[in-house]
């Protein structure tokens, strides 16, 4: 079925190598989206070059040249239109986007550092947090990206049962939290369900295709699917803004607690498409 609506879609990926199932998932990605009538937009972070570290050549013009407060330096640098031309084209694509889907390959339990990077740089105080200047009054469910709708698909070179929920490397949706609920659902974004291939390390052609079409229907429903479930800050659940109510989720603590309701799938739960249960290693 086609959008009402055709609506505009940044995929930021990272992976070098362009036959990676990384990548191939980006181009199925694009090819469905645009199908459907959408703008699609990338930010391939290895073809650019990215500048992944954050360091004070980020701020042309310093508030402070003796010392470095990225805070200061940052809100200084955003509210006044002086940051550097790179971040500044990340953040409009940001901002014109309906929707944001993070590509990428999982490097020792989280994003590529260069991905991780592209975060630490574009998400600059006064936009992704500290927003209207009102220190964090706007965040977990409000903020500069509220609205926007963001999806994580992920790559991951050994089998689901080492992610499932007593697996031994954990539960690949408490893994990917602090992505999921801290860099995306804090600045306000309403962040989807995560999509995971599992054994990607050893994936022969059977595996691709069941996992390209698996991909091809998330992806499809993009603006359709129900957002995970996070608590808003804002919402009554944390009256100080900063710790849960005693009424609330009684006894539960942990990361699981600031999901509204648990009986719904979780990031990553969704898909499990594993080609080879016996991978071990990363991406190839």
């Amino acid at each position: 079925m086609k959008p009402t609506r055709a609506k505009r879609i940044l995929i930021v990926h990272a992976h070098p190598e362009r036959t990676s199932v990384t990548r191939q998932l980006v181009e199925t990605a694009s090819e469905v989206l645009g199908a459907q009538g959408h703008a699609v937009m990338q930010s391939d972070l290895y073809a650019m070059g990215w500048k992944a570290v954050f360091d004070g050549r980020d701020f042309p013009e310093r508030v402070n040249p003796d010392r470095l407060s990225f805070v200061e330096e940052s809100g200084h640098a955003f509210s006044n239109a002086c940051q550097t031309p790179d971040v500044e084209e990340e953040q409009r694509k940001v901002l014109a986007a309906d929707a944001v889907i993070f590509q990428f390959p999982l490097w020792w339990f989280g994003m590529p550092a260069i991905m991780k990077g592209w975060v630490d740089r574009v998400w600059a105080f006064g936009l992704a947090y500290g927003y209207r200047g009102a220190g964090n009054a706007y965040r977990y469910g409000e903020g500069g990206f509220a609205g926007k709708r963001a999806l994580l698909a992920v790559c991951v070179g050994g089998p689901a049962l080492d992610y499932s929920p007593r697996g031994i490397n954990g539960p690949l949706e408490q893994l990917l939290f602090p992505i999921t609920h801290g860099t995306l659902f804090f600045p306000g974004m309403q962040v989807l369900p995560t999509f995971a291939v599992y054994g990607t390390a050893r994936i022969d052609a059977r595996g691709m295709a069941e996992a390209a079409a698996a991909w091809r229907d998330r992806v499809e429903r993009l603006f359709e699917d129900e957002p995970l479930a996070f608590r808003p800050q804002n919402g009554g659940d944390y009256p100080d803004r900063h710790v849960l109510a005693e009424h609330v989720a009684p006894g539960q603590v942990g990361l699981m607690a600031h999901i509204a309701d648990v009986s719904r799938p979780a990031a990553g739960a969704r898909e499990r498409c594993s080609a080879d249960p016996s991978a071990t290693h990363p991406e190839r």
